[in-house]
């Protein structure tokens, strides 16, 4: 069974020393959507982080260039040394496939990828404890299940996880919503009691806020973090989240996490 919480992955002392962030707004008040990606890009981490739920947007169109079935792993040392680390997908119903549809093509060869490459660029890391049981979570995943998507939501689970992130998860594909983009997401949103919904910048491009005004829901815009100490979020949306939790450690993430979460919470209060 895929887990809907975070709660579901086994403690570790790294996730249990990360800060317990204040919440500004009850648990479920904003609300992020976002399709599940696998081990994600550190600025859809921190998206999710700021957020008390995550809802899973899995029954829309899988697309094979975005980044369901693959991550960008970055050098500890040298992020600006790279590499895909790519699922083979099944998709049976051709392109119109959903995502929650789409299968690992070779299941066994996936799991020896993900292995191979997550211990071969992070095994090093004085952090690893963090990132092995980010790890061993996604290999338990990959021995039960062959839907991308739970691998993919399970690997986003772990690694918030690790950070302390205590929120909810629902799939878009449990909630009945309206067909047009805009209306859909407000649904989803207003469905599971969310006040606010937070939006990327790149999502806040095209979408239209009316159906959301109609919900009474205040669409809050998602701004990545920049570096004050450290090369690190200039790397945020090339890079798996991987490579921050096996560079500075998850309680330092937590900590820059936590205070890109209260800045934007401010936004709920004025």
């Amino acid at each position: 069974m895929t887990p809907t919480s975070a709660s579901w992955a086994p403690a570790s002392t790294a996730a249990s020393s990360a800060p317990e962030p204040p919440r500004l707004s009850p648990p479920g008040g904003v609300c992020a959507i976002h399709q599940p990606n696998l081990f994600p890009r550190l600025s859809t981490l921190a998206k999710l982080f700021a957020a008390d739920r995550w809802i899973v947007l899995d029954d829309v169109q899988f697309a094979r260039r975005d980044y369901q079935h693959r991550a960008r792993l970055a050098a500890l040392g040298d992020p600006g040394r790279q590499q895909w680390l790519s699922l083979p997908t099944h998709l049976p119903h051709g392109r119109p496939t959903l995502i929650n549809r789409a299968k690992l093509a070779d299941p066994r060869r996936s799991r020896r990828t993900v292995e191979l490459l997550v211990r071969q660029y992070y095994g090093r890391s004085r952090h690893w404890a963090a990132v092995r049981e980010v790890l061993e979570a996604v290999l338990n995943t990959l021995d039960t299940s062959d839907r991308v998507a739970d691998t993919a939501k399970t690997s986003t689970i772990a690694l918030l996880t690790a950070l302390g992130w205590a929120g909810k998860v629902r799939d878009s594909s449990e909630i009945p919503t309206r067909q047009g983009r805009s209306e859909r997401l407000a649904d989803l949103a207003a469905a599971t009691g969310s006040t606010h919904y937070l939006c990327g910048t790149g999502g806040k491009s095209y979408l239209d806020s009316g159906p959301f005004d109609a919900h009474g829901i205040p669409v809050l815009t998602f701004h990545t973090p920049v570096d004050t100490d450290g090369p690190l979020w200039q790397w945020a949306r090339r890079c798996s989240g991987l490579w921050a939790i096996s560079k500075i450690g998850p309680e330092e993430l937590a900590n820059q996490l936590a205070a890109q979460r209260e800045a934007h919470r401010l936004g709920v209060h004025t």
